[in-house]
């Protein structure tokens, strides 16, 4: 059942808590996702089953949360996780993040190390918005540049994605491949081969910043960015399934 978290913030999240066990579980969907995603329903049954503790979350500007999508940006939504984990689960936590949650995710095991057991990525996209700045020719950015924001067509929605000047300007400020990425938690990266939004190219360079005692990368032949189908979601059970956490 649908609740709500005030954050320190002034934001409204809307959240849904399974009690159980710890490590309880945590996931994180990507821009412009939310929380009745089928990655996230699909994980939260298992860990229904297996009495294991399981939180999922629109960030501000997503779905039922509070805010308008154009305002936010990555150091928003990582406020947003972050108060969520610090007021509604105990204890370190197992966090799944599905592309740009898979940032925040880096960005939580950085700043908030006792609050995370493990890390779960897939397909996950970590300074994207360099990404997408550089994919842009001089028109589009300078206009980008100079209205604020550009629309841009998505295979995900009938509605143009809108990308905002502050979402890049504030995405630099939140960059995590800019060095060694030292993480003293097990590590897995879930990637598909037909992803055309986050390429393997950029999951090797994530995977080779990592410094972790203990992390991977699997690459699924033919998943694409969605990571839905059948197998890929009894992958990635399995794989939250077998973190080495007590």
């Amino acid at each position: 059942m649908t609740q709500y978290l005030d954050t320190p913030q002034g934001r409204r999240i809307a959240h849904d808590l399974s009690p159980g066990a710890g490590p309880g579980v945590v996931f994180l969907g990507g821009f412009r996702s939310d929380k009745e995603g089928s990655k996230a329903l699909h994980l939260e049954g298992w860990a229904r089953a297996e009495g294991r503790a399981f939180l999922r979350l629109d960030y501000s500007g997503h779905g039922q949360s509070s805010g308008a999508f154009e305002d936010g940006c990555i150091g928003d939504w990582y406020e947003d996780a972050a108060a969520a984990v610090a007021a509604l689960t105990e204890g370190p936590q197992v966090v799944v993040g599905s592309s740009m949650g898979g940032w925040i995710a880096l960005l939580l095991a950085q700043r908030c190390p006792e609050r995370v057991a493990a890390l779960v990525g897939i397909a996950a996209a970590p300074d994207f918005t360099d990404r997408f700045l550089e994919g842009l020719d001089a028109e589009a950015r300078a206009r980008l540049m100079a209205e604020g924001r550009l629309e841009v067509p998505s295979d995900y929605s009938p509605e143009p994605y809108v990308f905002t000047r502050r979402l890049i300007e504030d995405g630099a400020a939140q960059r995590v491949l800019g060095g060694p990425l030292r993480l003293a938690v097990p590590v897995r990266l879930l990637q598909g081969t037909a992803d055309t939004d986050v390429p393997v190219a950029a999951q090797m360079r994530l995977f080779e910043h990592l410094e972790s005692p203990d992390a991977r990368l699997v690459l699924v032949k033919g998943a694409d960015h969605r990571f839905s189908d059948p197998a890929s979601l009894a992958l990635l059970v399995e794989t939250v399934a077998g973190l080495p956490v007590a």
